[in-house]
């Protein structure tokens, strides 16, 4: 059985539609998205081990970190082990970290919490964010935007589908538990049930990725693609350069520099989403109920999930560069309206953020393409691993700076718009950091390809002597074909996860308008 994770059994057959591949890579991200759900049941998490706040919010930092320094590691492993293999081993980390977060429950030993939810599944999180990238890019040369987006978007939607689904097996394993208090704790027994229940799902709803996803084969394009169309636009290549190079070349530090300000800018928001709003419009007593609080959480989540798809595939259009100077640029703008008169009225803060968090959300679902553009496809998976190092240093970064102001601003609870400006104009400096960074990338030297490829991929030794991959007929036709009931069947699934979420997401958010 673990032969067909080969990578020689991952090659496309005849007939493989590549349509099979975003909802493949929905299936995983969907899962691992669950990681920005963890406030669900951090409060239960507080009282079962009788500890504080930050012993508990260790948990999140530890699996961000994790995901960082695993994508970053594994990434040329992942390069070099194909997409299947790579998409297996994340949902097993992804499991086992729930299951022996579960056992850490049950014991009363948090230490295990941090090794299985944490470490473990933070591995699991950061093979699992960039196993499907490279393939992607692969099937979509002609829309590289659209395709990486449709994938990270799921992401952004792992949580808005975690969050509702928490609360009701939480209700359902402690009857005493009510989910519409987002101060209620659920017991001991209730933790233990829900993190077993996840750990088994995520695991078999990956899988459903993991035997969908291929591979195509070796000089594969799609009907009527003329690769010249895309490598005349202004930065793109059809060399190759290896995850080794990469890290050698400007461009490349400027992403990361460029990806870092994005992330901590955003980060800075969504981080103090709830009480912000609550006190941008504070008189006395704040006017804008919990409830209306967390249905802005909800709206949030609801950009940022759109602009990871909207904006990146935008990209395909307008070009990686001008897209990130309208993340930036704009950004920039809209962060000093939100100091300077954000609080003039709840609609238009709403507004604000909203455009703010899906730049954040597009910067995430654009930057796979825009390594591709640069670095071209070779190892573009474990570049992309490389990169998102930023985020690991912004995750840390976004809230240190907006805590650290506020802190200085005075008790929580008590804060009004004016306490915000201080942080709010750090981050528009921040902005124009990444701005300047973008704006210097270049592309990269010819020193740096590889050699001796003519500037199209180097074949992998697993494909050149496959040959299933050899034979002509081996390349799939661009229309479904015979495979449109399992098209249908695929895409239906990951539409009814990301539909569920989003109806959920869109009833707490009602209550935002509702007051």
């Amino acid at each position: 059985m673990l032969s067909l994770l080969d990578p020689r059994h991952t090659v496309a057959p005849p007939g493989y539609t590549r349509w099979l591949i975003p909802p493949a890579a929905l299936a995983v991200h969907l899962c691992i998205g669950q990681v920005y759900a963890t406030s669900v049941y951090k409060t239960s998490l507080i009282a079962h081990f009788n500890t504080s706040q930050t012993a508990i919010g260790v948990i999140f930092s530890i699996a961000i970190g994790m995901l960082g320094l695993s994508a970053a590691i594994g990434g040329t492993w992942a390069e070099r082990s194909g997409p299947r293999k790579t998409m297996f081993v994340s949902a097993c980390f992804w499991a086992a970290g729930f299951l022996i977060g579960a056992l850490g429950i049950a014991t009363r030993q948090l230490w295990l919490l941090y090794l299985g939810y944490g470490v473990i599944g933070g591995i699991g999180l950061g093979i699992g964010y960039i196993s499907p990238v490279s393939t992607l890019i692969k099937w979509f040369p002609d829309r590289p935007g659209l395709a990486t987006g449709m994938a990270i978007m799921g992401f952004g939607g792992g949580a808005m589908l975690a969050s509702p689904v928490s609360r009701q097996l939480l209700s359902l394993y402690d009857a005493g538990y009510n989910p519409a208090n987002s101060r209620a704790v659920a017991s001991g027994g209730a933790l233990v049930g829900l993190f077993v229940t996840l750990g088994i799902a995520y695991f078999l709803i990956m899988m459903f990725g993991v035997f969908n996803v291929r591979v195509p084969p070796p000089g594969w394009r799609p009907a009527g693609f003329d690769p010249a169309t895309v490598t005349a636009k202004p930065l793109v290549t059809s060399a190759s350069v290896s995850a080794a190079n990469a890290i050698r070349t400007r461009s490349f530090w400027l992403l990361w520099i460029v990806l870092f300000c994005n992330v901590t800018a955003g980060i800075g928001i969504l981080e103090q989403a709830s009480p912000m709003i609550q006190d941008f419009f504070r008189d006395g007593v704040s006017p804008i109920s919990i409830a209306a609080a967390a249905g802005f959480v909800g709206v949030l989540s609801l950009f940022n999930m759109a602009g990871r798809f909207v904006w990146s595939s935008a990209s395909d259009i307008i070009g990686r560069k001008p897209i990130y100077m309208l993340y930036l640029g704009l950004g920039m703008v809209l962060y000093a309206l939100l100091a300077v008169v954000g609080h003039a009225s709840t609609a238009f803060f709403v507004v604000l953020a909203c455009a703010i968090i899906s730049f954040y959300g597009g910067g995430f679902a654009t930057l796979p393409a825009y390594l591709r553009d640069l670095f071209g496809t070779y190892q573009v998976g474990a570049i992309h691993g490389r990169v998102l190092t930023a985020w690991s240093a912004a995750g840390v970064a976004g809230p240190l700076i907006v805590n650290g102001v506020l802190d200085t601003q005075g008790k929580p609870g008590t804060l009004t718009a004016s306490a915000y400006r201080p942080a709010l104009f750090t981050m528009v400096a921040i902005l124009a950091a990444g701005f300047i960074a973008n704006l210097l990338v270049r592309p990269i030297p010819e020193r740096f390809h590889e050699p001796g490829t003519g500037g199209a991929r180097p074949i992998a030794p697993a494909e050149r002597t496959d040959p299933v991959a050899l034979r002509p007929e081996s390349h799939p036709p661009a229309e479904v074909g015979p495979q449109g009931a399992r098209l249908l069947i695929s895409w239906l699934l990951v539409i009814a996860l990301l539909g569920y979420g989003v109806v959920q997401t869109a009833i707490t958010a009602a209550k935002l308008f509702a007051g």
